[in-house]
């Protein structure tokens, strides 16, 4: 209680608050702690979930206060931090700041015309994500933001402005050369690691491809979380840029780079809300690329019953998209179509997936075809971004590089430079084969269902953790006979999932004209 009454007497005295690392991680969002005693929270009219404003030394963040009424959180003369506001003032614990009223963020009024029906310009988008950037908006004006976005729809000179304007919100990777290759899928694929095989290859012609991945948000795993299982991943920018610059590529998570960082506070408000807006979508991949430094883009759109597109007439309406505004943007950029019916690869979850990588880039004969050439058919395609390389001849090319081994050494040498994983990862022990019901044809696998039960397994938080697939689209199966197996680290995890799949296993079975038809244009 001494301690308290001091605090407190040194607070009113000074006006100031020391701050207290309080080690919460509240993703993406500054948040502070005031204890509902202190003078200061009284005398300004603090209230819970407003915005103030912390100050020293030349330094200031925006913060989300949140009121306490312990001291054992934070003590009458201190103001605690999470995580992020703590990293992003940058001062020691215990350090005297000061805190005021946040003011407003100006661009509310460009959302408000928004909300409205009003398009915005360039001016509009460029102050709505400096205020964002800058942590001036709340998560629930953010979220007004999104859904009038989505709601009253953006035509294609504002998906380019808010693109250039989240470009423009961060960092920008210069790689000192005038040909930076890349490959990106829009996800909502089970599997589909193709970004591990395409890298190698590419990188074994000689071509630069620094691939910069995001991990996993609502998926079983991202590339980052696959790489992991092999290697570092979280590499500081100057290490990637050695590494790069004399592997020719890498396989690294993208956070610990500012690159469009208006993207990623926006991307943790609009998953919870189950946001799926198509122009959001273009603005987010096109200013993460432009970021990263890439000059030459391919575009992987997949199509299927229960890919995040569905008919070939959207994927074309998206591909006009994002070459409009990749061309305005000055980013050579190519858009394919493939085949969305199903999971690629057998591996669903980071050890799994590595699995089905590795045996690619070995040249097993038990790794997954349709992993290896949806691989091939991708790498060949961004090698023909080379001028040297005539059209129609990348897939044969691509897969030169894969039987001779070459792509095998080459990631095997990025493996090195990033720092080979110290620890082995073994899939889960808690296992459960799911069985088909009745003899048939496998004519359905859901996407989306399959995807989560590898998530209530444990994936991508356990790397173990997963499903394995035993039969695809097509395949006969027997009475009894297993579709799948399911990995689990922890008893409950592996609970979660055996219930899920019993529910619903995400497998159809019936005779092999229903088999959905590929939507696949090059």
């Amino acid at each position: 209680m001494t301690r308290s009454k001091s605090a407190k007497a040194e607070n009113d005295y000074r006006g100031t608050l020391r701050i207290r690392r309080t080690a919460i991680d509240t993703y993406k969002e500054n948040v502070a702690y005031l204890n509902r005693e202190c003078s200061i929270y009284r005398a300004e009219g603090f209230q819970a979930l407003s915005k103030i404003e912390i100050h020293a030394d030349g330094k200031h963040i925006l913060a989300v206060l949140n009121v306490v009424d312990d001291d054992a959180i934070v003590g009458v003369g201190e103001l605690g931090l999470s995580e992020q506001a703590f990293d992003q003032l940058g001062l020691a614990a215990g350090t005297a700041v000061r805190v005021s009223h946040a003011e407003p963020p100006r661009s509310m009024h460009a959302v408000r015309r928004k909300i409205a029906g009003e398009r915005l310009d360039l001016k509009d988008y460029r102050a709505i994500a400096r205020d964002i950037a800058e942590n001036r908006y709340s998560r629930m004006e953010m979220a007004a933001f999104l859904v009038a976005a989505t709601e009253s729809g953006m035509d294609r000179d504002e998906v380019l402005d808010l693109t250039r304007a989240m470009f423009e919100s961060g960092e920008k990777l210069d790689w000192r050369e005038s040909f930076v290759a890349d490959k990106h899928c829009i996800g909502g694929i089970p599997g589909n690691r193709t970004s591990m095989l395409v890298v190698p290859i590419v990188a074994s012609h000689g071509m630069l491809i620094p691939k910069t991945s995001s991990r996993a948000i609502t998926s079983p795993a991202g590339t980052a979380d696959t790489m992991e299982v092999l290697a570092r991943v979280n590499l500081p920018p100057e290490e990637m840029r050695q590494i790069v610059q004399k592997y020719r590529g890498c396989l690294a998570w993208g956070g610990t780079a500012k690159l469009a960082p208006v993207d990623d506070i926006l991307i943790s408000v609009e998953r919870p809300l189950g946001l799926d807006s198509r122009s959001q979508m273009v603005a987010s991949i096109l200013s993460k690329k432009l970021a990263a430094g890439s000059t030459h883009l391919l575009l992987d759109i997949p199509v299927g019953p229960t890919a995040k597109v569905r008919h070939m007439q959207e994927a074309l309406v998206l591909r006009k998209l994002f070459e409009f505004v990749g061309d305005r943007l000055g980013l050579h950029l190519q858009v394919i179509i493939t085949d969305g019916r199903q999971p690629v690869g057998r591996g669903i979850g980071p050890v799994l997936e590595a699995r089905d990588v590795m045996q690619v880039l070995n040249n097993d004969p038990d790794a997954p075809d349709d992993l290896r050439q949806k691989a091939l058919r991708l790498a060949g395609r961004v090698l023909e971004f080379d001028p040297d390389v005539r059209g129609g001849s990348g897939f044969n090319l691509a897969r030169d590089i894969l039987d001779s081994g070459r792509a095998l050494a080459q990631m095997e040498a990025i493996i090195d430079a990033q720092g080979r994983q110290e620890q082995v990862f073994e899939p889960g022990a808690l296992t459960m084969e799911i069985c088909a019901p009745e003899k048939g044809h496998v004519v359905g696998i859901d996407n989306f269902q399959i995807a989560h039960i590898a998530r209530l397994a444990g994936a991508p938080m356990d790397k173990g953790a997963g499903v394995d697939l035993l039969k695809k689209l097509g395949d006969p199966v027997e009475k009894g006979e297993p579709l799948y197996r399911i990995h689990a680290v922890f008893p409950a995890d592996f609970r979660f999932a055996e219930n899920a799949a019993r529910q619903a296993s995400g497998y159809t079975l019936g005779e092999p004209e229903q088999v959905p038809k590929q939507f696949v244009e090059s």
